[in-house]
């Protein structure tokens, strides 16, 4: 199931937090064991941290056509909560530009076993404020996500960002080591991308074929028939049906295009080096071997950051989550448990 948790965020934009958690199971299989929780496969965990049996998959997002179980009633947050010795460890979650917060939660179901796993909704994106053309800076990502370890209680909190996400999660560590205990930066660039990249964007949103009659079009588009796409690709498929709901005259995406836009402008020009270095927490940078982030550039990121660390997925892209999703378990595992329980 799913429960959402509304944040406000900077300027008053509410976003909307969640937690992941699978149902309740009972009874044995064989081949696997049975524990309190959910049932587990005895050979699917990787070292540290407990693997669920299940991934969410293209059906299980809270707030489309069709949730994966009850979504519980929103939570509003009053204030600030500080988190009580016997509160669980915290973690925050970011996606990536176009994401939602769907898109953790199999990374948050697996974390759930032992932390409390809260994935947010940045603003624009998912079922948070789609605030004005003006609202997209990068200091108001970087409050949000300060807002939702302070309002939620996480801090210090271990932060997790995809792309974009992580970009929002070592600009918060730099800003507010009070709250983060540790950052897991997946593959994201620390250099300037420059004026030609966000025309290629701009060109790339023209070429969707919107509305989709479907998500089976959706899905085939982004996996199979994108121009974007330098392989055919089904979980990159999924992902974009993720961000996708019906509309009266067929499936668009909950976001507006050109609100992406103007997020990616206030980074796309700039390289972030210097915030990298400004990071005391322990910081991983994990790239996919097929991913936007090069080797070199990786592990220049590591080398710059006090106390970085370096791990890749193979065979996986952009999407690392998704492509390799317990290959990126794996990777990250031993870096969780030694931040989180140290």
């Amino acid at each position: 199931m799913a429960r959402r948790i509304d944040v406000t965020g900077a300027g008053g934009v509410r976003l909307a937090a969640w937690e992941f958690a699978e149902p309740p199971r009972t009874g044995h299989r064989a081949g696997g064991t049975e524990t309190g929780r959910l049932f587990v496969p005895a050979q699917a965990e990787p070292a540290g941290l407990p693997v669920p049996s299940a991934s969410p998959g293209p059906d299980g997002r809270p707030g489309t056509n069709r949730p994966n179980g009850p979504v519980a009633p929103s939570a509003p947050v009053a204030g600030p909560a500080a988190a009580s010795p016997e509160s669980p460890t915290g973690v925050l979650l970011l996606h990536g530009l176009m994401g939602r917060a769907s898109h953790w939660a199999q990374t948050a179901r697996w974390l759930s076993g032992r932390y409390r796993a809260v994935a947010l909704d940045q603003r624009g994106h998912g079922q948070s404020e789609k605030p004005p053309r003006s609202a997209y800076t990068r200091d108001a990502y970087v409050e949000d996500a300060e807002a939702a370890v302070e309002q939620l209680g996480l801090g210090p909190a271990l932060v997790i960002g995809h792309a974009m996400g992580a970009l929002t999660a070592w600009q918060l560590a730099a800003k507010r080591p009070d709250l983060v205990r540790g950052v897991i930066i997946c593959d994201m660039r620390a250099s300037a991308l420059g004026a030609a990249s966000q025309r290629q964007w701009e060109d790339w949103f023209r070429t969707w074929p919107l509305p989709f009659a479907s998500l089976a079009d959706v899905r085939q588009w982004f996996g199979e028939d994108d121009p974007w796409a330098d392989r055919p690709n089904p979980a990159r498929g999924e992902f974009y049906a993720e961000i996708m709901h019906e509309c009266a005259d067929g499936w668009r995406p909950v976001f507006e295009p050109e609100q992406m836009l103007t997020s990616r402008e206030t980074w796309v020009y700039d390289a972030h080096w210097e915030e990298l270095t400004q990071v005391r927490c322990p910081a991983l940078v994990v790239r996919g071997l097929d991913g936007e982030l090069g080797r070199a550039e990786a592990q220049e990121m590591v080398r710059v950051l006090p106390r970085g660390e370096y791990a890749e997925v193979v065979d996986a892209g952009h999407l690392v989550h998704y492509d390799q999703p317990e290959a990126w378990r794996s990777a990250i595992a031993p870096f969780v448990e030694a931040v989180l329980t140290r």
